[in-house]
């Protein structure tokens, strides 16, 4: 289809055309305020049937007022000139709303918009994973600090519990909830480590490469040993 005059798809809504451009195309005498004002007269609302605009000058002068126009707006205003150059442009902006509203331009403008709603979504996902490696490692440090509030070693528990070190460390081994491994290394049993008497946490230096583990009681062991020992 020949491009009779410019048409603007910027609307996402609907295509328009400039108000000045279509004055001139349509070779009207009258001046282009005076003339759109009468136009006006005929029902149309501005934000609606037409877009106020700021158009710049070359010169860089003051800038004058253009209006973009629906096509529906174009065609009723095309007619209502009574003259050829009207017929034509109006049989013209027939062609490109039939085009508009064709099943292929719509699909295209679904498609735009799906687009459009991927790529949003694609930005909350980025910053979703952003805002996730920020906190992260501020919920990690938080885990820990909650776990060492928590979790006491065994001579910290032997404290609260106000018995001596070996007495706590005798009776553990003594009822089973501990022993010593071929190092002599104290560690629990699995029973009390399945019923979360115990933890175990395992600590790594990153310069030298040691690795090493401790058994750690935990809240509920703390108190069953309390009412044990009572």
């Amino acid at each position: 289809m020949n491009e009779l005059i410019k048409i603007s798809y910027e609307n996402a809504e609907h295509p328009t055309v400039s108000g000045r451009e279509l004055h001139k195309a349509l070779e009207v005498e009258t001046r282009y305020n005076d003339w759109f004002k009468r136009m006006c007269e005929y029902g149309f609302s501005d934000n609606e049937d037409f877009y106020s605009i700021l158009s710049k000058t070359s010169e860089g002068g003051r800038p004058s007022t253009d209006h973009q126009l629906t096509i529906p707006m174009a065609k009723e205003i095309c007619m209502l000139q009574r003259s050829e150059k009207g017929k034509q442009f109006r049989q013209y902006f027939i062609r490109v709303e039939e085009a508009w509203n064709s099943p292929e331009m719509i699909m295209k403008r679904a498609l735009e918009i799906a687009n459009e709603k991927v790529k949003v979504l694609q930005v909350s996902v980025s910053q979703l994973t952003v805002d996730k490696q920020i906190m992260q490692p501020k919920a990690d440090y938080f885990d820990e600090l909650v776990d060492r509030n928590l979790l006491t070693g065994i001579r910290e528990t032997a404290k609260e519990l106000k018995v001596k070190q070996n007495t706590f460390v005798n009776f553990l081994l003594d009822k089973k909830y501990l022993y010593r491994d071929k190092k002599g290394k104290l560690m629990p049993y699995a029973k009390p480590m399945e019923n979360g008497l115990f933890e175990i946490k395992e600590f790594s230096n990153e310069k030298t490469g040691f690795s090493s583990t401790q058994v750690f009681i935990t809240p509920k062991g703390k108190e069953t040993f309390r009412l044990l020992l009572l």
